[in-house]
């Protein structure tokens, strides 16, 4: 795999962000925060389909009020999302959160950051600075002429040099363009800059289907790169399709994702089993597993016995049959009719003992 970049690592909770060979995977809340029910519902969700990190929209007292009981019963680490008012941020702080969202040049004098920085360094609270194309300074757009990958990127380091002034270095940056090559034109310029973690996204992507597809390029482009330590898709979407995506992304460019891997060849005049339902079915019926495993189903006996053997469990299919592959080697050879509960035998055996063999010694306290 490619080289990562090395960046100085940052606890939210229990979960690290930086300085290792893993992207965090988050999502935000769609709820009022003010519902504590309705938004600790969504955040099981969210932790059921794989997120690690969630943010919560704090708009007035009464949402950050509400923080403290979310933090208390939330199954993953909470970050609040402050704008404008430093208020907000110190109550979040002080209900527990695990990290804060907040640019310091917009809540109002470095008295008032320094108040800010204060709480969030005696309690361990990280605070990502997050900057869009769309909240660039208007002196800053006029000198570069439009929201530029340069522009955003002063903008940021205007935004760190205030936290850097008071001390504090747990930090997170965030350079976000609905605009795919601003984008990553930004996260390749901070990574010469600075070495904190970068929480990599495309803003304002769209919908399920063209955001998904947005969001790949950008984030997949940035990855690739070896930047980048946390991600979130940003789509107009329930967010447990943001984790969906996400979790495609990291195993697209090779980063583990914790679940398994499905290929399937293209559809094509040669494949003799009805490969394109067969590879829809098992990758529905995996979505369960928590395990790294690579899964092939391949149509026809061009590629797919090499393919399928390349994987650690596979089919190839022949004239209304085909063969079982279990880590190179054929097992079995089954009629078309039992291809599926045939794979997923095997499936759910190899899961198995893959969660037999990386059993942790013992479980860290809570």
């Amino acid at each position: 795999m490619y080289r990562r970049t090395e960046t100085k690592p940052v606890w939210v909770g229990g979960v690290r962000i930086g300085g290792q060979d893993r992207v965090v995977i988050q999502s935000m809340t769609t709820t009022d925060t003010r519902d504590v029910r309705a938004t600790l519902a969504q955040i099981r969700r969210l932790a059921d389909a794989g997120c690690e990190l969630v943010r919560l929209a704090v708009l007035d007292e009464a949402a950050a009020e509400a923080l403290r009981e979310i933090v208390r019963e939330s199954p993953l680490p909470v970050v609040a999302d402050i704008h404008f008012d430093y208020r907000l941020a110190l109550k979040a702080i002080d209900a527990g959160v695990h990290k804060i969202r907040l640019n310091p040049g917009n809540i109002g004098g470095r008295e008032r950051v320094r108040v800010v920085v204060a709480a969030a360094r005696e309690r361990r609270v990280p605070i990502r600075i997050g900057v869009n194309s769309g909240s660039v300074e208007r002196e800053l757009l006029e000198k570069y002429g439009s929201p530029t990958a340069e522009a955003m990127v002063e903008s940021a380091l205007r935004h760190v040099e205030i936290l850097e002034e008071e001390g504090f270095t747990d930090i997170v940056i965030s350079l976000k363009s609905s605009d795919v090559p601003t984008m990553v034109a930004a996260y390749r310029k901070m990574a010469e800059l600075r070495p904190y973690p970068l929480h990599v996204g495309v803003t304002e992507a769209g919908t399920f289907f063209a955001g998904g597809i947005k969001s790949a390029v950008g984030i997949g482009a940035v990855l690739l790169e070896g930047l980048g330590d946390t991600i979130r898709v940003s789509l107009a979407a329930p967010p447990e399709e943001e984790i969906r995506v996400a979790k495609a992304i990291l195993k697209s460019v090779g980063l583990p994702a914790g679940e398994p891997v499905v290929i399937a060849c293209p559809a094509c005049g040669r494949a003799q089993i009805d490969q394109i339902s067969l590879a829809n079915r098992v990758e529905e019926a995996v979505r369960h597993l928590k395990v790294p495993i690579k899964i092939a189903v391949m149509g026809c006996a061009v590629n797919g016995p090499g393919e399928a053997r390349e994987a650690d469990v596979g089919v190839a299919g022949g004239r209304g049959e085909g063969l079982i592959f279990r880590k190179g080697r054929v097992i079995r050879k089954v009629p078309e009719a039992q291809l599926f509960d045939a794979l997923m035998e095997e499936v759910e055996r190899l899961a198995a003992e893959w969660e037999r063999e990386n059993a942790p010694a013992s479980r860290p306290l809570p």
